[in-house]
This record gives structure tokens, C-alpha cells and sequence, in this order.
């Protein structure tokens, strides 16, 4: 009996024995598994934050170009066509962003996270970035369906868009932002021969409007953007924990 019962004993430690092996190899592969998606992530998130910072700094240099257009609108002695043609083709970009999407829900992989403020942060994702894009959307509704239509009744857009060729004024807004725009700055479609009359331009009140609207939209954008930049940040600095542990 007792050696019967000596052989169960045996046997049982024995299931607990490679029972526990296997959870010891079951757990391996899901954090060599969760590392995997960790570096993605840490990776997909960091050309989040340097494609947002681009953003947002081109968004503070339409802000600019606005306010130095309020300062000919005010200052007639210090209005300068180039200077003006310039920086009204500075307010007619928008910038979009187009963040990373990884989409871990639906895959079933956020069950491999294990760290619960990632976890939460994660889900969170697409919908932290929605005010961004919301106000980019309503900047280039704005832009195409009142602001391009007032420069074409009152200005000649050829030679604004000219010199924006030759100065590469909106090559760098291109999606390879950092690349050789050559083939952007080669365009040339010449400047207009009617008149082109800038004080009247700059003396109309809806200029005045307009460009508020450029400073307004694109500030409350980079309000949002700064706040999704903190966001950016601070699972970044989760994700580099979470890889060091």
C-alpha cells in the first residue's frame, strides 16, 4: 500500500514537475513574443513623435506668415510684393497627420502586453489623435472652399505659386519630408501678366478674416498636437521600460 501510494505521490510531483516546465516555456515565448511587439511599437511610435513635431512646426510657420501679413495689413510703408507673395503661399498648405496604426485589439496581440497603462494607452490610441485630424480637416475645408476662392476674385495665384516652386515654399510639406524635392523645384509656370494690385489685396477686411482663421485654426491644432505629443512621449518612455525589464 504505502509503495502504491509513494508511486502516486511520485507521479503527481512529476505532473507538477512538467506542468510547471511548460509555464516556464509558455511564459518565454509570450514575453519573446511581447518584446517583439515592444520594439514595433517602440519603433512605429517614435516616427509617430518626429512626424508630429514636423507638423506642428509647420503649422507655427503658417501662424508666422499670418502674423507678418497683419503687420503689412497695419503697415502699409513696410509692404514688399516679394515678401507678401511669399507669405501668402506659406498660409495655403495643411498639414496632416498620418500616424502609425497598429492595431493590437483586433489581432488579439494587447493580450501579450502585460503592462496595464500600456494596455490602456494602446486601446486609447486612435481615438487620442481624432482633435488633431479633426482641426487639420476643418483648416484645408476652410482653405479650399473660402480662402482659395477669395485669392482667386481678388489676386493672380500663378505668380504666388511660382515663386513657391522656385523657393521651395511647400516642397518640404511633400510626404518625404526630408528628401531631395528636385523635381518640386524645377516646376515653373511662369508669372501672370495681368495686374496684380497687393495693396488692394491686403486692404480688404476678408484678407484680415481669412488669415485669422489660418492663425486660429492651426493654433488650436497644435494645442491638440502638443497634448498627443505628450501622450507620444510618455508611452515611449513605458515601451523603453517595459523592453529594459
Amino acid at each position: 500500500m504505502l509503495y502504491a501510494v509513494g508511486e502516486i505521490i511520485l507521479v503527481v510531483i512529476g505532473i507538477l514537475i512538467a506542468l510547471s516546465i511548460n509555464n516556464k516555456n509558455q511564459d518565454r515565448k509570450e514575453r519573446a513574443e511581447e518584446t517583439i511587439i515592444l520594439k514595433q511599437l517602440l519603433g512605429d511610435f517614435n516616427i509617430n513623435l518626429e512626424q508630429l513635431d514636423q507638423k506642428i512646426s509647420f503649422r507655427s510657420e503658417f501662424m508666422n506668415s499670418s502674423k507678418t501679413l497683419f503687420k503689412y495689413i497695419d503697415n502699409p510703408s513696410l509692404r514688399n510684393k516679394d515678401s507678401i507673395d511669399h507669405h501668402i503661399a506659406k498660409t495655403l498648405p495643411y498639414a496632416t497627420f498620418d500616424p502609425i496604426m497598429n492595431d493590437l485589439a483586433s489581432s488579439g496581440e494587447l493580450s501579450l502586453i502585460k503592462n496595464i497603462e500600456l494596455k490602456q494607452a494602446l486601446t486609447h490610441w486612435s481615438s487620442n489623435i481624432n482633435d488633431v485630424i479633426e482641426d487639420e480637416v476643418i483648416w484645408r475645408n476652410y482653405r479650399n472652399d473660402q480662402y482659395f476662392p477669395f485669392l482667386i476674385q481678388h489676386y493672380q495665384l500663378r505668380t504666388i505659386r511660382n515663386k513657391a516652386y522656385k523657393s521651395n515654399v511647400l516642397g518640404k510639406y511633400s510626404l518625404e519630408i526630408g528628401e531631395s524635392n528636385d523635381s518640386y523645384i524645377q516646376n515653373n509656370i511662369g508669372e501672370t501678366k495681368h495686374l496684380e494690385d497687393f495693396n488692394a489685396l491686403l486692404n480688404h477686411p476678408n484678407l484680415e478674416d481669412h488669415l485669422t482663421r489660418c492663425y486660429a485654426i492651426n493654433s488650436w491644432a497644435n494645442v491638440q498636437s502638443n497634448i498627443l505629443r505628450n501622450r507620444i512621449v510618455e508611452i515611449i518612455e513605458i515601451i523603453e521600460q517595459e523592453i529594459k525589464s
